[in-house]
């Protein structure tokens, strides 16, 4: 009987491996305007990053800080966590997983935001979307690394892709959940004093899912700096480079100091964008 079900399996593999061939078959115009996009905004962000002396580059970000927060205690954290990298000699490739970081908040916020207002409007799509968003947050993230390879070869670009499908499901639930809870009596009220559909999801249902919106930001940020280890098995730069070479190299003091450094900078971005702690 076993034998039986194991000769007769459901071909999963075989299906994924066939769209995805026919993919690169016939999608090539496609995925190589969409790795341009992807390496002009890379390579935008990282300039931004880069070019300018370290100290400005810290500074510019605690000031985005103190807008932010008005806490002078972060602005100082963000400071002292900033001067910590410096220290430890890991700022070209604290830069470079920033970028990743950013470049992946750019496309889900971009694309996540949208999509979760318009599946507030539309339950219905929302149920059809919720396994294909239930797929993309639990298949193995190592799992992406194969078709990013396969499509855009190696770099930051098939990095920053797998970072995207991995993150994408978190600003379009966030979105949704925000926009969706808004109290009916508002949006009636809106209404009543004439609101056009549009003018309602700008003036009160956004408004009132901002909170989950930046929560959905916030999530996008962690979640992506968390993908910078598994991106530099394709060829990503940034601190995930010098973990796995301290995992192949069986490298005790390398491995914590990036390690630590990877810590230090997911707790800065934390501490920046946790809104619900700001005190005016």
């Amino acid at each position: 009987m076993l034998d039986w079900l194991t000769e007769h399996k459901i071909p999963v593999g075989q299906a994924a491996s066939d769209v995805f061939d026919w993919i690169r078959d016939n999608g090539d115009p496609l995925l190589d305007a969409l790795a341009a996009a992807m390496e002009l905004l890379i390579d935008a962000i990282l300039w931004v990053l880069q070019t300018p002396n370290p100290l400005i580059v810290i500074a510019a970000f605690v000031a985005l800080t103190w807008v932010l927060q008005r806490n002078w205690k972060i602005c100082v954290f963000v400071l002292l966590g900033f001067l910590f990298v410096l220290n430890q000699d890991y700022w070209e490739e604290t830069t470079e997983s920033l970028t990743l970081v950013l470049s992946a908040c750019v496309v889900c916020m971009a694309v996540g935001v949208p999509i979760g207002i318009f599946c507030a409007h539309h339950p219905k799509v929302y149920a059809a979307l919720r396994p294909v968003l239930d797929l993309m947050q639990t298949l193995p993230t190592f799992v992406y690394l194969i078709p990013a390879i396969v499509f855009f070869g190696i770099g930051m670009v098939p990095g920053l892709i797998a970072t995207v499908i991995f993150v994408l499901p978190a600003p379009i639930r966030l979105t949704y959940l925000g926009v969706s809870s808004t109290p009916a009596s508002l949006i009636e009220a809106a209404r009543a004093f004439g609101a056009t559909p549009s003018q309602t999801l700008v003036k009160v249902e956004l408004p009132y899912a901002f909170p989950q919106i930046m929560a959905g930001l916030n999530q996008t940020i962690m979640l992506s700096l968390s993908m910078v280890v598994i991106a530099a098995l394709v060829g990503a730069d940034g601190l995930g480079v010098p973990v796995v070479r301290a995992l192949n190299q069986v490298n005790t003091r390398l491995g914590f100091e990036s390690g630590f450094v990877i810590v230090v900078v997911a707790i800065i971005l934390d501490r920046m964008l946790n809104l619900g702690g700001r005190k005016s």
